[in-house]
């Protein structure tokens, strides 16, 4: 796996909605082309013939299913037209990951050099299993159980400590971050994220400035000696399994090196006490909360739902009807999501438990 290093990810806070081509996500490509160079791809990089079928996933890659010389692949491609090559990266995360004991799809082959085809690749064993979000969706999700077990992959991942923060530099050597203090990392974007959000009329005035003020107060949680491993994009559809059992974290391209809280406030984003409680309970038997851990919760889960209502908007997911993955029935995301970010306000100038979140 050829080494890589990613400029535009030292100015990013959020790829998907910082990177230069914005909200640019898995639609709109040619999908019978892609299909014809991935096929001739896996073929000569396994030797056998391959049958390739169009993939799941409504993220930021195209994907697809293949059976190759008994093998079960699953294939992520990603075209951007930055030519980012942090799929490189990622997969050197998430072996990092996986060395741990956390489930997460092995990986046979990744390339993001784009010297063989004219995009970055990843070819993992494919796991014969929906995310988590299908059967929460169905109501047939043994909800304590697995987030207890979240908690513990959480604690387990987060044993690694990074040096630096942020998104990550390079393949090779340790893993790294690009930033030299967590608070550079942080408030990359902060105001032209809010500033966007007043534009789209999302926010008023006097709430972004509620909310720059209320960040700027709690700043000094900011400063941390030593980052953690962080997801960055841990919720439901982002792991695979059964209704009573985790098989696969995957999607591992938002990691970075960060605070311990911020994989719960992603959790967060979506789910309430019912999730949290178990999951930062069986944490806990594992590792010890930070200072501040209340506070630290809210101030990341309010910067989390800003850039989510950032996407939400500029990728248009509040016209989308209850079949897209992130909506439930009955639920109005677009309500929804001004509530989380007021109630991430309300709870960060309180330091309120944890558990008043619903």
């Amino acid at each position: 796996m050829p080494s890589s290093t990613p400029p535009l990810r030292a100015g990013t806070y959020y790829w998907k909605c910082d990177r230069p081509a914005a909200f640019h996500g898995s639609s709109g490509h040619d999908h019978a082309t892609l299909s014809r160079m991935v096929e001739s791809l896996v073929e000569r990089r396994f030797s056998a013939p391959a049958e390739i079928s169009e993939g799941p996933g409504q993220g930021n890659h195209v994907t697809f299913t293949a059976t190759c010389g008994g093998r079960s692949l699953f294939i992520r491609i990603d075209d951007s037209p930055e030519h980012d090559g942090y799929l490189a990266i990622e997969s050197r995360v998430q072996e990092t990951v996986r060395a741990l004991g956390i489930p997460t799809p092995e990986i046979l082959a990744a390339d993001a050099s784009r010297t063989e085809v004219p995009f970055a690749w990843q070819v993992m064993r494919r796991i014969d299993a929906p995310d988590i979000n299908h059967h929460f969706k169905a109501g047939t999700l043994d909800l304590h159980s697995v987030s207890e077990a979240i908690g513990a992959a959480i604690a387990t991942w987060q044993s690694l400590s990074p040096a630096g923060f942020g998104p990550f530099r390079s393949t090779e050597g340790a893993l790294e971050g690009w930033h030299a203090t967590y608070g550079d990392y942080f408030f990359l974007h902060l105001d032209r994220h809010l500033h966007f959000l007043e534009r789209e009329s999302f926010l008023t005035s006097a709430e972004t400035s509620a909310i720059r003020q209320e960040i700027i107060a709690h700043q000094a949680l900011l400063d941390l000696p030593r980052g953690c491993l962080v997801h960055k994009d841990l919720a439901f559809w982002n792991i695979l399994g059964t209704p009573d059992e985790i098989l696969a974290f995957i999607d591992w391209d938002d990691a970075i090196s960060g605070d311990p809280m911020d994989d719960f406030s992603l959790l967060a984003c979506f789910h309430g006490a019912q999730v949290l409680g178990p999951a930062l309970a069986s944490y806990q038997t594992r590792r010890a909360l930070p200072p501040e851990h209340q506070r630290r919760f809210w101030l990341h889960l309010l910067r989390n739902m800003l850039v989510k209502s950032v996407i939400r908007i500029g990728a248009g997911y509040f016209d989308r009807s209850n079949s897209f993955f992130l909506i439930n029935d009955g639920v109005d995301l677009k309500t929804f999501t001004h509530q989380r970010l007021c109630q991430a306000l309300t709870g960060l100038r309180g330091d309120l438990p944890i558990s008043s979140l619903r």
